[in-house]
């Protein structure tokens, strides 16, 4: 059973909406501890001062901004404390935007908001206002100290609320020396015509539950098979032969017929060869379980 992780109260105009926070997604990384290798303990990191070679107490640690080498700028804690956002217990709503507007590079940590104590009401008419306006609310809130940007929106009978990076956190993809000038690399209509056709014969709909952590997966089956006793014979790493790149039009060209085959081979009513119709899309599903309305 999920834990709310914050509690507090979304304000728009004159309006309150009390809410609780919880997280929406629970990572499965797999973690690992360092061990001594010889005697399989498991290692402790100390804080030491290099020079003296002694261990410092931890109410002796403050913070230091790097200003060149070996020189730092000591920031005490209570200087820190000074500058901290006032805490409050309010998602303060700036402005309602349309979604197609907000980039998703912008979103960073995604949260549920479920109604608190007397906020059933509220709640709901601002979820359903924000769902037929199409609108999405921008809004500020205090988060363990940290003054977070966030954008908050209605998914089936549920608000969610996104952590947002802002603008100025983002890199400028124009300072990446690797993208190719538009003005000194062309394609031709007949490259873009079969690439077009391409894309379109692998078009479906989104299921995200046909993608899975297939690495995860494994690590935690040969974690398995280790702890059960069972002997792993590394086998080496295979060099892949260097093929030849193939000229990019035979490249697509081939491409598109190994789709069209395995289209034909899967039963699809028998697409010929010339079809390269995109598949009819149906609304996405969303993630959050609906409720059925009274």
């Amino acid at each position: 059973m999920p834990r709310s992780i914050w509690s507090g109260a979304i304000s728009f105009g004159l309006v309150t909406v009390p809410v609780k926070l919880y997280s929406a997604v629970s990572r499965k990384t797999v973690r690992f501890h360092q061990l001594n290798g010889e005697t399989g303990v498991r290692i402790q990191q100390k804080r030491v001062d290099p020079t003296t070679g002694d261990e410092v107490p931890y109410e002796q640690v403050i913070k230091g901004y790097e200003i060149g080498p070996d020189r730092y700028v000591r920031i005490e804690p209570d200087e820190l404390d000074a500058l901290d956002p006032k805490k409050t217990r309010t998602i303060d709503i700036e402005d309602f935007v349309d979604l197609g507007q907000i980039d998703p590079i912008l979103y960073d940590h995604p949260y549920y908001l479920a109604p608190g104590a007397g906020g059933a009401k509220p709640y709901r008419l601002l979820l359903d206002a924000m769902r037929d306006t199409g609108m999405v609310a921008i809004a500020r809130v205090v988060i363990r100290s940290k003054e977070q940007l966030v954008a908050v929106r209605p998914i089936g009978d549920v608000l969610a609320m996104a952590t947002m990076v802002f603008p100025d956190e983002v890199i400028d993809p124009g300072t990446l020396d690797e993208v190719p000038d538009p003005d000194e690399v062309s394609t031709t209509k007949r490259e873009l015509d079969i690439a077009k056709q391409l894309v379109q014969s692998l078009a479906g709909d989104f299921e995200p539950d046909k993608y899975r952590d297939t690495y995860r997966e494994q690590v935690l089956a040969l974690i398995e098979r280790k702890a059960a006793g069972e002997d792993i014979a590394v086998q080496p790493v295979r060099e892949e032969d260097t093929a030849p790149v193939p000229d990019l039009m035979s490249a697509l060209k081939a491409s598109l017929d190994a789709v069209r085959a395995r289209e034909a081979d899967g039963g699809n009513g028998g697409a010929k060869k010339g079809d390269a119709k995109p598949k009819r899309r149906t609304p996405a599903k969303s993630p959050a379980k609906s409720k059925s309305k009274s």
